[in-house]
């Protein structure tokens, strides 16, 4: 389970109709609100004949930031439903800009919310979602005759614990970087001990949160 909000690997795209209104949801992985912007930006200059481009976004890595706009549809139809789903999702560091052509069928607000939540919600159910984990930085230095088999041995490890393998450098010595859960880090140094037979351990650092693709 993640300790904070998900997020997504790349732009998504979807299109439902709805009484002949067209309702195409985009969205986004964003670093920040001017990347949010700037997408924003790009799709209501794309979509520049459509009646109305609406927007939500929460950004910051607990998802504390968070804003929405119904670009003219009434007041709350639009941009709070789309932000809802993010919510409700768990999302953060993401834009969505749902673009309305009208198809001359009024909806009336019930079905104005119904649909900008609907072309939310199935567009995320497209995406790939990326996890997030607070993670702790170990490294652990191994001859270089040895690094084809710690190679092989932190990989298997951080697939079985929750863990991301991480960087690889060659010095002096091979230093493979694995980055674990707190609760996961005495497992770590148990295992390199019993494969070095009490040589080598790992050197703990950083804690940071780190994407975790499925």
């Amino acid at each position: 389970m993640s300790d904070y909000p998900a997020t997504i690997a790349a732009r998504v795209d979807h299109e439902i109709e709805i009484k002949r209104s067209r309702f195409i949801c985009h969205l986004a992985p964003v670093g920040s609100v001017g990347d949010a912007d700037a997408f924003i930006a790009q799709i209501r200059k794309e979509f520049w004949d459509a009646r109305h481009n609406c927007v939500a976004m929460v950004t910051g890595t607990t998802g504390d930031q968070a804003r929405s706009s119904d670009d003219g549809e009434p007041s709350g139809t639009a941009g709070v439903p789309m932000l809802e789903v993010l919510r409700q999702r768990g999302m953060t560091d993401i834009v969505a800009v749902v673009t309305r052509y009208f198809g001359g069928v009024k909806l009336g607000a019930g079905g104005l919310v119904r649909a900008y939540g609907s072309a939310v919600s199935e567009t995320l159910d497209r995406a790939r979602i990326v996890h997030r984990r607070a993670l702790t930085r170990a490294e652990i230095e191994v001859p270089h005759a040895d690094a084809g088999r710690y190679d092989n041995l932190l990989r298997e490890w951080a697939s079985q614990h929750d863990a991301v393998f991480g960087d690889v450098a060659y010095a002096e010595a091979a230093s493979f970087e694995v980055w674990a859960p707190a609760a996961e880090l005495e497992a770590l140094g148990s295992d390199v001990a019993a494969w070095s037979s009490g040589a080598l351990s790992p050197v703990t650092g950083e804690t940071r949160v780190v994407d975790v693709h499925a």
